[in-house]
């Protein structure tokens, strides 16, 4: 078994989308203060994490995308939709900045040598994360879904598909388009992967990214890996 670990650090004020709460990290207690009780000492360090349930490496729950009466919460998602078959397709060579048709879709998942299957979890890997990781394109650069390509990836029968920019469609309507057909076909999508180029040519693998149990919320960072059988 050999474990990919597909989750970017959290950390203090990290790039997020300008929509959504900056990140804080700070330290709450540290080592220098003593905690006493019945004459023994103890220290201890505590974390302060402010943050949105958007941060860092995350799963979008139906509640994010979907303003109807009964849409899901991500605490009343199953645990099994995080914890799924996938499989990875290349599409690095898109130039930054471009629409991914259902053409490159086919022609990846060709030549992948798979077949996309109902249920499965979907990654794509766009090498972006190398590209752009560090700039000021990183928020607004990145190749993305059109709601003519969510389709069909949503007419697979899929579970959820993972991208490592900050939005599944290029800014603006597209990416409000790819999050309505996520709404209208009964899926979702991951956004802030990495390390996903050590997936490609793997064939099918699972994936796990179980999110937090965050009542109401809207979305959840996850530990997201890949599982692959060795």
């Amino acid at each position: 078994m050999t474990l990919i670990d597909l989750s970017r650090e959290i950390y203090h004020k990290m790039p997020r989308l300008p929509n959504h709460p900056m990140i804080i990290i700070s330290a709450f207690t540290t080592h220098e203060e003593k905690r006493v009780a019945d004459g023994y000492s103890f220290s201890s360090a505590v974390t302060s994490l402010n943050m949105g349930d958007h941060s860092g490496t995350h799963v979008d729950a139906p509640v994010h995308f979907d303003d109807r009466p009964g849409a899901k919460s991500i605490d009343e998602i199953p645990l099994e939709n995080y914890f799924t078959e996938a499989v990875c397709l290349d599409l690095s060579h898109m130039p930054l900045k471009s629409d991914i048709s259902i053409a490159d879709l086919v022609a990846a998942e060709k030549a992948a040598g798979i077949e996309i299957r109902p249920k499965d979890t979907v990654l794509l890997h766009m090498d972006f994360y190398r590209r752009a990781f560090g700039t000021e394109g990183y928020i607004t650069d990145f190749p993305g879904l059109t709601k003519e390509s969510a389709t069909w990836l949503g007419n697979k029968g899929i579970t959820m598909f993972g991208v490592e920019a900050a939005s599944p469609g290029r800014p603006g309507r597209s990416n409000f388009e790819v999050h309505h057909v996520c709404r209208d076909m009964g899926f979702t999508h991951i956004e802030g992967l990495m390390n996903m180029e050590q997936l490609v040519g793997k064939g099918r693998f699972r994936f796990i990214g179980f999110p937090l149990k965050i009542k109401g919320g809207t979305g959840s960072p996850i530990r997201a890996v890949a599982w692959l059988d060795d």
